[in-house]
């Protein structure tokens, strides 16, 4: 992702989201919150993810989904490698169950941290374990929805997550969303997973200057703030493989979520 340096407006950042594709290789990362979710997105999210946590309450949600998903036990085909958080949300049942199928269950009492932000560190460390020099993707399952103070959180540590994650996205049966550093962007659509609704919000920022193509209504070196101008419920179009989006601030992106059909 580009930097906040004065150079920054004049790169270009490629983006794709390609971890709705199992079929496709992938180096990603899924991190699951206490949010609810269907079963045709976690299973595809799932699949195209090679490390896989709950965050405290989204091991009941994971849990809940698969114990009778059309009438079969699924939990052991979505086992998590992880679950951390302070553990005030996991049920005792759901607790048992990881702990007898060998997930790594790790209690966190830091205060300070929230249990997305203790699942990101618990990566970092498996990566640098690891010692791959290439970063995984972040795919946030949940983050947006449900309580208000929970969302901006999320809106707030990705807009500080961006300095040293180069893609992390959030993704809910409504819509994917995530954050353009300064600089310019090309968005490759796939228009059988989005639309037609899409928005750049300027949240975070005092306001941006931004310029884009491919959206129903465009913009041309048009300052966006809550103050003034959000281009919200702007539309994709059909006819458009690639939206771009040059942007002075960091922005939020966001597209929304076809139907997913069960794989």
């Amino acid at each position: 992702m580009a930097s906040d340096s004065g150079s920054a407006a004049y790169s270009l950042t490629p983006w794709e989201v390609s971890f709705l594709d199992p079929l496709r290789v992938h180096r990603n990362a899924l991190i699951i919150l206490n949010q609810p979710f269907s079963f045709p997105l976690l299973d595809r999210v799932w699949h195209a993810s090679r490390w896989h946590a709950c965050a405290d309450g989204g091991a009941n949600r994971l849990h809940d989904l698969l114990v009778s998903h059309d009438g079969k036990d699924k939990r052991h085909l979505f086992t998590p490698d992880l679950i951390k958080g302070d553990l005030d949300s996991i049920r005792d049942d759901v607790r048992a169950y990881y702990s007898s199928r060998g997930v790594r269950i790790v209690r966190d009492d830091d205060q300070y941290a929230t249990d997305l932000m203790k699942c990101v560190a618990a990566l970092v460390e498996d990566e640098k374990a690891e010692r791959h020099v290439e970063q995984n993707t972040i795919v946030i399952l949940g983050g947006f929805g449900g309580r208000l103070d929970q969302t901006v959180h999320t809106l707030s540590f990705l807009h500080k997550l961006r300095r040293s994650r180069k893609r992390t996205f959030v993704i809910t049966d409504d819509n994917v969303a995530w954050l353009l550093d300064a600089g310019e962007h090309r968005i490759q659509i796939d228009h059988t997973l989005f639309g037609p609704t899409c928005g750049l919000l300027p949240v975070g920022i005092d306001s941006t200057i931004l310029t884009t193509t491919g959206l129903r209504w465009n913009l041309t070196e048009h300052l966006s703030c809550f103050d003034g101008m959000v281009s919200t419920s702007n539309h994709l179009v059909p006819e458009e493989p690639v939206v771009s989006v040059k942007t002075t601030k960091p922005i939020w992106w966001t597209m929304e979520l076809r139907p997913l059909a069960p794989r």
